[in-house]
């Protein structure tokens, strides 16, 4: 039996330590991109029933539909913002106070929300208190993982990056699926039946309450639990003595700036994608087209999300074995054919039973989707370790406009062909741009940090 010496028990508690602050790490992402999604979806799910509780009464329809968006808008334009702010601080300051300060801001504003008077109480204002919270909140949101995720990646070993992804990515069907299961709580509890029915007046504050609560966890988990990135404080050590210089300067020229471009190319057509499925296939296609009620959506969606939980970490899996990028180019062409032709299916062929429509919708997001288990582990890898939260953050985040605009470009479309054809064709281009955009850089699976 060996004896252990001084230098063994020395060396274990080492090794102990660094895994511990590893699976912190991750876990701490794992949340963060949880809470992220859940806080993003409290609107789209809790708050659509009751939005005229901010509003003036007998408002047209256009204007219905006008001020509905602005709310949902208003957010997505925060989030480039906060994920070049926050993106600065946790290159220049570290990952781990950039996790905190941005999970505390968004904690305190979704409270603030929670808060809120109706246009009954203030008026017009109640409205664009709204508007300007939501604004602020998407700030906080676009930098709620550009500290958390490189920090996780940068703590991961070199053959657990793919998984580590995929499970930090599969915090946002985790999120839909407890957001749709608290509204639903919410409803049962508190009937919604007008603006003065218990839902309207309170109802929908509970779940924006609890979503504080979290953030708030959260924030003290990284307090308390999560070590700064030993990578960044290294480099950070190796420049002490240079004169500082903001990260953005780095990221927009030489190398870094032809990675950015070759990622915001990739991420503009897997966004696209992403929007289709996961904003058009609900709203646009099972409702209107397929005339799914409530419940029958629902219980699609749920079921759907519950399936990309598990394919997103078995996206990253793949790609850690056959490279992130050959992934990304069997992909994108997979999602122009296959997924286009599921798409067709849903969007022309009548007399789908509901099985086969949830069958059919699980396969598709499921293709279609699959590249979100590998694109945080291989936007991190495309970046020095000087600027890659920032060119985490704004590859991550810009790339998302002019996807979000998917929508116009339907309308614009529709004057060539049958507006059903529409997001078929739009599926196509964005798989198609978004393996051309992988192609445009190399392989990442075995690059050091």
């Amino acid at each position: 039996m060996k004896t252990l010496t001084a230098t063994d028990i020395v060396q274990s508690e080492g090794e102990q330590s660094i895994e511990t602050k590893r699976r912190n790490a991750i876990k701490g992402a794992f949340f963060s991109e949880y809470i992220d999604m859940f806080d993003i979806y409290l609107p789209v799910v809790v708050l659509s029933p009751v939005l005229a509780f901010f509003q003036p009464p007998h408002l047209s329809s256009g204007m219905e539909t006008i001020l509905a968006s602005l709310v949902f808008i208003t957010t997505l334009l925060g989030r480039p913002i906060g994920a070049l702010l926050f993106g600065m601080v946790a290159d220049r300051i570290g990952r781990r106070k950039a996790s905190i300060w941005s999970v505390s801001g968004f904690g305190v504003v979704t409270l603030l929300i929670a808060l809120l008077p109706g246009y009954e109480s203030i008026g017009i204002m109640s409205y664009w208190l709204l508007v300007l919270l939501r604004f602020v909140d998407g700030i906080f949101l676009g930098g709620g993982y550009t500290g958390a995720m490189p920090l996780a990646i940068e703590y991961s070993k070199k053959e657990q990056r793919g998984f580590v992804g995929g499970f930090i990515i599969a915090g946002f069907p985790a999120a839909y699926v407890s957001i749709n299961l608290v509204a639903m709580l919410m409803f049962a509890l508190f009937p919604l039946s007008g603006m003065n029915s218990p839902y309207a007046q309170w109802g929908w504050r509970i779940p924006f309450v609890l979503g504080a609560v979290l953030a708030g966890i959260l924030a003290m988990y990284y307090v308390h639990k999560v070590a700064e990135s030993e990578i960044w404080k290294s480099e950070a050590a190796d420049k002490g003595n240079q004169p500082d210089k903001l990260p953005l300067t780095d990221l927009l020229r030489g190398k870094s700036g032809r990675n950015l471009l070759q990622v915001l190319v990739m991420m503009t057509g897997f966004w696209l994608t992403q929007n289709i499925i996961t904003i058009f296939l609900p709203t646009g296609l099972l409702v209107k087209t397929l005339h799914l009620t409530g419940f029958q959506m629902t219980s699609t969606l749920m079921i759907t999300y519950f399936v990309l939980f598990f394919s997103y970490i078995g996206s990253g899996l793949i790609a850690q074995a056959i490279g992130r990028r050959r992934f990304f180019a069997i992909v994108g062409p997979l999602i122009a054919t296959v997924g286009a032709g599921l798409l067709y299916v849903l969007a022309n062929v009548d007399g789908l039973s509901l099985p086969a429509i949830i069958a059919i919708v699980c396969v598709l997001a499921v293709l279609v989707t699959s590249p979100w288990g590998v694109i945080v582990t291989y936007i991190n890898e495309r970046f020095v370790t000087d600027v890659r939260a920032t060119g985490f953050g704004v590859g991550f985040s810009l790339s998302v406009i002019i996807p979000s605009f998917y929508a116009f470009y339907m309308d614009w479309l529709s004057a060539f062909m049958p507006l059903r054809m529409t997001s078929v064709v739009l599926l196509c281009i964005g798989g198609l741009i978004g393996a051309i955009g992988a192609l445009m850089g190399p392989e990442t699976k075995d690059v050091d940090f």
